[in-house]
């Protein structure tokens, strides 16, 4: 299933090769090396795999990762990346783990939060989510406040939780049930 939603100001649409330029510059800035080092990468050849595998997924009849790129609507600026791996079907809807990074030259101006409401909504509405889950370190204060204004809610705060750049640092874990969105949202 190819996917192609629209926001205000973006279109959030199944990646393609025409990213490439993009989505490098994104995985291989600093801070998202910081906070997705186990995905991104300095090397042109590692993002190239990691966006071959995204075009990859999109044609997989049973598709598991839904990761969509952003674009400014105006412009068709690549602006990063959004959405979600499918990590458990039960007879309720799918269980998810959803991302979000942005590329250097976009942060600080809401797109990702104006994507992540959008992919949420996809989501629960049409693609048969029944749970979403994500986390950050909690020094990662920006991607938290994303998750709150999304409606999530926080399910866990682990002390001492995971070994980053040298030093063992607290992590958050938020998540919204289909129910939770539909007394929120609709």
């Amino acid at each position: 299933m190819a996917v192609y939603l629209e926001t205000e100001r973006l279109i959030i649409r199944d990646p393609k090769w025409e990213d490439m330029d993009g989505h490098h510059l994104m995985l291989s800035d600093e801070l998202t090396l910081t906070y997705w080092s186990d995905i991104g990468s300095r090397h042109f050849e590692d993002n190239r795999r990691n966006l071959e595998a995204a075009i990859a997924d999109v044609t997989n009849t049973n598709r598991e990762k839904y990761f969509f790129t952003m674009e400014l609507k105006e412009s068709q600026d690549f602006v990063g990346t959004v959405g979600y791996t499918v990590t458990e079907v039960t007879p309720v809807g799918k269980i998810v783990g959803i991302g979000y990074a942005t590329s250097p030259n976009h942060r600080g101006q809401g797109y990702t939060l104006e994507a992540l409401r959008e992919v949420i909504r996809f989501a629960f509405e049409e693609n048969g989510v029944y749970r979403i889950y994500t986390g950050c370190l909690t020094e990662n204060e920006a991607s938290e406040r994303i998750m709150q204004k999304c409606g999530m809610i926080k399910e866990a705060e682990f002390k001492c939780h995971t070994w980053h750049k040298g030093q063992m640092k607290d992590r958050v874990e938020y998540r919204i049930l289909k129910e939770e969105y539909i007394l929120k949202f609709i």
